[in-house]
Formats: C-alpha cells, structure tokens, sequence
C-alpha cells in the first residue's frame, strides 16, 4: 500500500483554510487548529471507545491523525453532563492558550464546538454522529443534534 503524504497534507490544508475561515480566525490556522484538536480530544474523552473506533474510522487520514495526538484509550471516560462541563474539557484540552482561544467566553466556545461538528459532517455519516449523540448525556445531546443535519 503506498501512502501519498502529499495528498493528505494538501487535503488537511484545505480543511483547515476553510474551517479557519468558517471560524472567523482570519488566516490564524494556528489557534483554529489548537480549537479542533482541543473539541476532537474533548469528545473522545466522553464517547466509548467503541464510539471513538467508528468516528475515526470515517475521518481522513489528516483528522485522524488529531483524533488520536495523545490518546491513552485505557483512561477511564470522563463524565460531563452539561455544556458548560464540555467547554471546561475542551479548555484543559486547549492548555494556556486557551485562555485566549475562547476569548473568555462560553458562547464563543459553544460556537467553536458547534462549527466544528458542521465540519465535521462533511466526513463522518448522519448514522454515526446520531449514535455518538446517543451516547451522550441528555444535556449534552444538543450539541451534536442541532448540527447532524447539515
């Protein structure tokens, strides 16, 4: 099997072009990619494992590769019940920049998390994000629901 790095590279930059854009980050590819990473840890951290394994097997290679930067799938699941506790996930996920990231504002961040779950559309099936909406806490289940359908 021969791998075109190239063509993930160019795949993954295109992504993050449009998903900066769609983020209203300018050009600041960085601090969108710090926001993804950080939303993608966050959601692996609350989802089953066997959740995590078909997510991921639908995402490109490039999304992939975030998904598991640093996972440790033996660690017990985090339980978050609410979107505030979602955000403060994504937070911890984010390090010191995120103080800046989210501009100290819970509804900038709920709109990071929501954008990046219309992206994520793109990739992952309606099936899918349905059954990771299912294995969330009812509190949370808004999160993926009002954007499964774009």
């Amino acid at each position: 099997m021969a791998l075109n790095f190239n063509k993930y590279a160019a795949e993954g930059n295109k992504f993050m072009n449009d998903y900066t854009k769609k983020m209203n980050l300018g050009d600041n590819k960085e601090k969108s990619g710090r926001i993804l990473s950080a939303i993608l840890h966050a959601l692996r951290d609350i989802i089953p494992i066997q959740e995590s394994f078909q997510f991921m097997a639908q995402l490109p290679m490039f999304l992939k590769a975030v998904y598991v930067h640093g996972w440790s799938f033996h660690a017990k699941k985090i339980k978050t019940k609410h979107m505030a506790d979602f955000i403060d996930l994504v937070r911890q996920h984010g390090g010191p920049a995120a103080i800046n990231d989210y501009e100290y504002s819970d509804e900038v961040a709920e709109r990071y998390i929501q954008t990046t779950f219309i992206f994520l559309r793109r990739y992952v099936s309606l099936g899918e994000l349905e059954d990771i909406r299912d294995s969330l806490p009812k509190e949370l289940k808004n999160m993926v629901y009002s954007n499964i359908m774009f």
